[in-house]
């Protein structure tokens, strides 16, 4: 049996791990709901962007627009698919990280030329260390996520998808579904589909049948298209700092359980270690004064 002074240099260890874990668990559920209320406030304006997109292809059905082009022509094993993987900037969050980077190497190993886009640094180490090329220009941070830095990220696919340097996007993050279940997921961002516009997602409670579009519907298409994909970029970003910073709130919740069942053991046994030396103590004096009597 240790001794009790190691027990109780042990004991004070693991307390000061647990007022770490638990300061790391009230600030991700801080961060957590911040994010929860930036994508709440912003998810009517981009859900009537979807809206007013699914309005034109109801009125004017045979539009042809880049951005829905297919180029079903060009063969599986030629195409240009490029990922933007949103991975967190540091671990202590479960499976999060390890969830992302197993659904991005599926994708990888498909067919197809591969261009890799990493928001997070943990991602972009990962990649690095295996030998996966990644756009060494494209290094942002996820947290704090912006309508900015959603902007200059759509820019960078837009224009790329328009010169024919990329194919098909797709946006690998994690969704929250609740509070105890995220779920890493694959979105494609372009080309758009048509059929993904055939129900609108959010109702909007006025008249929408009579519709003019000024200068033309193409132009008009020009305008909405990048400001829906900045939002659906954007609200990637968003739900994926959620979920990472709910991964981390159970993983410091496990972590700080783990210490009080830890320290509960512990104390149980630095009580016996004390009562034994008590009890030694006791058997000591008492041998020493049976020894005295003795000598009397």
């Amino acid at each position: 049996m240790a001794n009790i002074r190691e027990i109780q240099t042990r004991i004070n260890s693991v307390k000061d791990t647990m007022k770490i874990t638990n300061a790391m668990y009230m600030i991700s559920s801080s961060k957590m709901k911040q994010a929860k209320k930036k994508l709440s406030d912003t998810e009517p304006y981009f859900y009537g962007l979807q809206g007013e997109i699914s309005r034109i292809l109801r009125h004017v059905p045979d539009i042809e627009h880049p951005y829905f082009d297919l180029r079903e022509k060009i063969p599986a094993e030629k195409r240009k698919i490029g990922s933007i993987v949103i991975t967190a900037d540091k671990g202590l969050a479960g499976a999060y990280n390890h969830n992302i980077i197993k659904l991005e190497e599926e994708l990888l190993s498909g067919p197809g030329e591969h261009k890799l886009f990493v928001v997070g640094e943990l991602g972009r180490h990962y990649f690095a260390k295996h030998k996966v090329e990644i756009d060494t220009n494209f290094q942002y941070t996820v947290q704090k996520p912006t309508m900015h830095r959603a902007r200059n990220i759509s820019s960078v696919i837009l224009d790329q998808f328009e010169m024919g340097q990329l194919d098909e996007v797709y946006m690998i993050y994690t969704r929250m579904e609740n509070s105890v279940q995220s779920d890493a997921e694959k979105v494609r961002l372009l080309p758009l589909e048509r059929a993904s516009f055939n129900k609108m997602i959010m109702p909007l409670n006025m008249y929408r049948e009579e519709i003019e579009l000024y200068p033309s519907a193409k132009s008009v298409m020009d305008s909405i298209i990048p400001n829906y994909i900045t939002g659906m970029v954007y609200g990637c970003l968003v739900e994926a700092y959620a979920s990472e910073h709910n991964a981390r709130m159970m993983a410091m919740k496990a972590a700080t359980d783990s210490a009080e069942s830890i320290i509960k053991d512990l104390s149980t046994l630095y009580n016996r270690a004390r009562q034994a030396a008590i009890t030694q103590e006791i058997t000591e004096v008492c041998s020493g004064a049976n020894a005295q009597k003795r000598k009397k």
